[in-house]
């Protein structure tokens, strides 16, 4: 393992309801649903028929761009309904689960028996290739491509995100058997990062065929974009894959039982959180399942309910399901009540970046936050809060603004390559402008992408 690479740039935001290394089993949920707008860019096309009878692995579309990309049942059972939004945009695909079971075998033939294309081939009949994405454009990876590299992060920073030694314990040998397959489509490394002086798990330290770096440091060392920047940034024409650590677990179960295990475990915590704990459930499931009767009921708080983490995740509704790529499920106060005279009371149970408040004298200090911003949109202005809390060689301010003018040339020169929405979320949240840095950011890579399809 080489040095460590410290992280002196970015922010931990301290915020309550951290949960409790209890892994729990919730009951099945009456409907599983696969949300076809995670999966940014993909046009669904359907292959079965409401009422159809599906089992786990069963393909329900394919993506129109790419028809040999497959999206498949996480559960066996019946194919119900299909949930259509504005201009018919389908949202969400839902299966009855019937508590059978039962599996489509993909086969389990030696991994040295298999060839790069054979391999590709399995994941994408499985429906697991949606899980290996790329940069540029953080998108579900062209499976035409060989990649320079693939990465994997095996830590996170976001707020009271997953611990992810926790998370893999009693699943090495499959994260270790995922590590094997993904060896085998690249020419170049397999890079593994962890968190100096937290990872302990062998999974990680002693996983094998990979490059393992240690990171310190606050969010967003935990981002798999920053550690590429760190370990071996992208250049124009170059391709990069990563995977989260659950992905990797998941491809190994499919070479060493020839099955689609669509099990994970997420967290669920926050501030509305009775008792935040862990729990194994099946993709795509109901948050009610576990959440309900573990959220704290007052007068006048509207809970919010996201899926993912608090910076980059998605509000759902309380019988909403869990994002295919995310293992976090927060709730925080919803922040629709008014305050009298706002930020202008100095008060020492409020958090903020600028030491508005009393708050930092207390660093220990967690906060209940809320999602009230405290402001309207104001002008665009230089104030350097980005650059203390984005840790890249970029210029994040001049990078939006030449999305926003439409520049093509400028992304390319201030470095678009390299970016993903998430890396910006902590801009955006520091942000005295109140910009939608996320939503530009994404805007801005839809572009080049159109551009240089």
């Amino acid at each position: 393992m080489s040095k460590v690479i410290k992280i002196k740039r970015g922010l931990n935001i301290p915020l309550m309801g951290e949960a409790e290394k209890i892994l729990q089993t919730p009951p099945m949920s009456d409907e599983y649903a696969i949300r076809p707008p995670v999966f940014h860019g993909v046009v669904p096309k359907m292959l079965v028929e409401e009422g159809a009878t599906v089992k786990i692995g069963t393909p329900l579309f394919y993506d129109k761009h790419n028809e040999e990309v497959l999206f498949t049942s996480p559960v066996s059972g019946t194919y119900t309904q299909l949930v259509r939004g504005a201009k018919r945009r389908i949202l969400e695909v839902r299966i009855k689960p019937d508590g059978k079971d039962e599996y489509i075998d993909f086969g389990t033939e030696p991994l040295t028996a298999l060839s790069r294309e054979q391999i590709i081939a399995r994941l994408l009949k499985s429906g697991l290739w949606p899980g290996v994405r790329q940069r540029p454009y953080a998108v579900i990876a062209n499976h035409e491509d060989k990649p320079r590299d693939i990465f994997i992060s095996a830590f996170k920073t976001s707020p009271l995100a997953p611990d992810m030694d926790f998370i893999v314990n009693g699943r090495e040998a499959s994260f270790q058997a995922g590590v094997d397959v993904l060896g085998r489509l690249t020419d170049g490394d397999v890079h593994l990062s962890i968190q100096a002086g937290a990872t302990t798990s062998k999974a990680y330290t002693e996983a094998k065929g990979v490059k393992i770096h240690a990171f310190s440091g606050p969010h967003p060392a935990g981002n798999v974009g920053i550690q590429i920047h760190h370990i071996k940034p992208i250049n124009k024409g170059e391709v990069v894959w990563y995977l989260d650590v659950q992905d990797v677990i998941a491809i190994g179960i499919l070479f060493e039982k020839g099955i689609y295990d669509a099990q994970k475990i997420v967290v669920l915590n926050g501030p509305e959180v009775l008792n935040p704990r862990y729990y194994r459930i099946v993709n795509g499931a109901q948050i009610s399942t576990f959440a309900d009767n573990n959220i704290r009921r007052e007068k006048d708080v509207t809970p919010r309910f996201i899926s993912g983490d608090v910076l980059t995740g998605e509000k759902i509704e309380r019988d909403g399901f869990v994002g295919h790529y995310d293992d976090q499920v927060v709730v925080i106060p919803e922040g629709d009540n008014p305050e009298l005279l706002g930020w202008l009371i100095p008060t020492p149970d409020k958090f903020s970046v600028s030491r508005t408040f009393f708050s930092f004298l207390m660093p220990w200090q967690k906060y209940r936050h809320n999602t009230n911003i405290r402001s309207g949109v104001r002008p665009f202005v230089i104030t350097g809060l980005y650059e203390k809390v984005l840790p890249m060689d970029i210029m994040p301010m001049q990078l939006i603004k030449s999305i926003m003018i439409n520049d093509i040339d400028m992304m390319e020169k201030l470095g678009i390559y390299e970016v993903a929405p998430e890396d910006f979320a902590l801009c955006e949240y520091v942000c005295p402008s109140k910009i939608e840095m996320q939503t530009i950011m994404r805007e801005g890579l839809d572009v080049m992408r159109k551009e240089f399809a």
